[in-house]
């Protein structure tokens, strides 16, 4: 993108040492995902009576939900080291083994992105997972020997936005298995107020659900959204961010009370306006709108189909009448018939 534009996009992405400074510590710190929380905790504490490393934990969902906080947290309850790397950083074997013959006895092997694992590599987690060890060659053709490097019993966690680009082998050997989902805005409300109480950033209620109610349904926008909101009501607002300042501050940015972007209305209005409401592959759409094809299925369109604003079918994305509704615009017969309807996904 040539422009500058403070999009989803850039909202979404990680801030290290922001995140640190706000990063819940422990699960009841944690707003939100009350089902998730529930089953981890129980698994933990069961884990903790019988002094057992725990069993491997899949996290998965879309960006910016909490699956590394919850990696952390999960680490800490069950008092355990945790060391962390992604799947796009693992490039050969050597890289894991020297990761897994590194780890004690009860140990958290955090693995970011990991349905970017190299299928290589992949490999070699399956019996280090369920036997707790690895065969490594040495060596090439005629002269080439294995040695088995045995390992201590580890915990692996892999957080995906991408489930389904998991192997089944790979996805099997998890034993409890997460998928995290978009946050109401009352858990996005309480986020928001526990960061600006972290931050000493003045915010009343009204102001703090305005932030949420825009946020996506995702606590990382949400954070990233309050600190513009700090910003604007430094400059503008005698540093409080109450109901109006934030809204104002977000329709600086082009964000509205759906908490769509100025790239989501590109995405809809392309559906509607450029392709007439017709079906519309992926590609089309990413040539269109200027945006990479993997960026727009892991942090456009999930929100987009969860809200209920795009449709996935066989022939390709379509916009559903909600959709017209918000562009002011009438959708056509085609689709007020539910024609598509059997072809969805």
């Amino acid at each position: 993108m040539t422009e500058e534009r403070f999009v989803t996009s850039t909202l979404n992405k990680k801030d290290v040492s922001f995140d640190e400074t706000i990063r819940p510590q422990y699960f009841k710190d944690f707003p939100g995902q009350k089902k998730i929380k529930e089953r981890l905790e129980l698994f933990v504490q069961a884990a903790k009576e019988r002094n057992e490393s725990l069993g491997h934990i899949l996290l998965s969902g879309p960006p910016g939900l909490g699956k590394t906080t919850l990696a952390y947290i999960i680490a800490n309850s069950k008092g355990a080291k945790l060391k962390s790397s992604t799947g796009p950083v693992i490039e050969k074997p050597g890289d894991l083994a020297g990761l897994l013959t590194s780890l004690q006895e009860g140990d958290i092997l955090f693995i970011d992105e990991i349905h970017r694992l190299q299928t290589n590599v992949e490999e070699y987690l399956y019996s280090a997972m369920e036997d707790y060890f690895i065969d490594i060659m040495l060596d090439q053709g005629a002269g080439a020997r294995s040695i088995r490097l045995n390992l201590k019993k580890f915990t692996l966690i892999g957080a995906t936005t991408r489930k389904g680009l998991l192997s089944s082998p790979l996805r099997s050997r998890f034993q409890l298995d997460c998928h995290l989902n978009y946050y109401p805005p009352e858990d996005l409300k309480k986020i928001v107020k526990r960061s600006a109480d972290i931050l000493k950033i003045e915010i009343d209620e009204d102001g703090s659900l305005e932030l949420a109610r825009r946020s996506r349904g995702t606590p990382r926008i949400a954070n990233n959204l309050l600190r513009w909101a700090r910003d604007y009501a430094q400059v503008k607002a005698n540093n409080k961010i109450t109901s109006q300042v934030a809204s104002d501050a977000l329709d600086m940015l082009d964000i509205d009370e759906n908490g769509l972007d100025e790239m989501d209305k590109k995405i809809l209005e392309t559906l509607v306006d450029k392709f007439n409401g017709i079906p519309v592959g992926i590609k089309n759409i990413a040539v269109t709108v200027g945006e990479e094809v993997g960026t727009l299925e892991e942090v456009y369109e999930p929100y987009l189909i969860q809200e209920g604003y795009i449709l996935r079918t066989r022939q390709g994305r379509i916009a559903t009448p909600k959709t017209y509704k918000l562009l002011g615009v009438n959708p056509p017969d085609k689709l007020m018939s539910n024609e598509l309807q059997p072809n969805l996904l």
